[in-house]
């Protein structure tokens, strides 16, 4: 049993990884090679852990650049990442920030690592990956669609096997527009709009923290919120959350949880909303 990470598996050849800090990525194998979605914070060796549970050759294909997604890269060497999130890759590559990360979002009573735990920074051949790609793992295609918002080069992975995406912080119950690199919310309705376009071929979400699934609803409502963002409609709840000063679009809970029951819920700042 390992001390940094947690296995579920949620399709017979897709496994759900938890990092300490509550993050997720996800494990696709097929009949000849397996796809790692997302590299966790890069606090213990992720690649030894999934050595462990594929004898495939494997190849990791990040959702975006942050510090919580993309840590193993570091590990790896190499990683499939789009253009626009490479530059944030290396800038939340900190040890530092890294570990910073796994320590603040473990659960109480849970193993607590040490600095010398951290996946070392390094440099990483990056390889592009963008809206369209297909992976072809041997009888078990994913495919790429981007989704810019959360980042810039934000992506998800359409698994139609299965009816699942994988979809990192593209869309979820705290998608959060108000960090560096994120879009403006006019730029993220129109990646809302592309990435409908999709949901006859899938039923849920499978993202990057929480339990990870959520109804593929939240995408039409995500998009009605920016509407309503956009039009001075929305609750505009100001609240300071990991450090920034944002505003929330619905109120919640204090499990983010809308009151009027839907599912999206997104955090932005004004001087964000539209493109210039």
């Amino acid at each position: 049993m390992s001390k940094f990470f947690t296995a579920n598996r949620i399709f017979e050849n897709v496994t759900q990884i938890g990092g300490l800090g509550g993050e997720l990525c996800y494990l696709v194998e097929g009949g000849e090679r397996a796809l790692l979605i997302d590299g966790l914070s890069g606090v213990g060796s992720l690649k030894a852990f999934v050595r462990e549970l594929t004898d495939l050759p494997v190849e990791l294909a990040l959702t975006h650049g942050h510090v919580d997604h993309a840590g193993a890269a570091f590990e790896y060497g190499v990683c499939r990442v789009h253009p626009a999130d490479v530059e944030m890759l290396y800038e939340h590559g900190d040890p530092a920030r890294r570990y910073d990360f796994a320590t603040r979002g473990r659960p109480a009573g849970a193993f607590m690592p040490v600095p010398e735990d951290v996946v070392p920074r390094c440099a990483v051949r990056t390889l592009p990956v963008g809206d369209g790609d297909v992976f072809d793992l041997g009888g078990v295609q994913i495919e790429a669609i981007a989704v810019p918002g959360h980042t810039g080069g934000t992506l998800v992975f359409l698994d139609r096997a299965h009816r699942a995406v994988y979809s990192g912080d593209a869309c979820n119950p705290n998608t959060l527009l108000a960090l560096p690199g994120s879009t403006t919310i006019e730029t993220y309705r129109q990646s809302l709009l592309h990435f409908a376009a999709f949901s006859d071929a899938f039923d849920v979400l499978y993202g990057g923290h929480g339990t990870g699934a959520v109804e593929k609803r939240i995408i039409g409502e995500a998009a009605e919120l920016c509407d309503e963002i956009m039009a001075g409609t929305d609750d505009a709840y100001p609240m300071a959350y990991i450090g920034r000063e944002f505003l929330y679009a619905r109120r919640f809970t204090g499990d983010f949880k809308c009151r009027d029951g839907r599912l999206a819920n997104i955090a932005y700042r004004k001087e964000t909303i539209f493109n210039k």
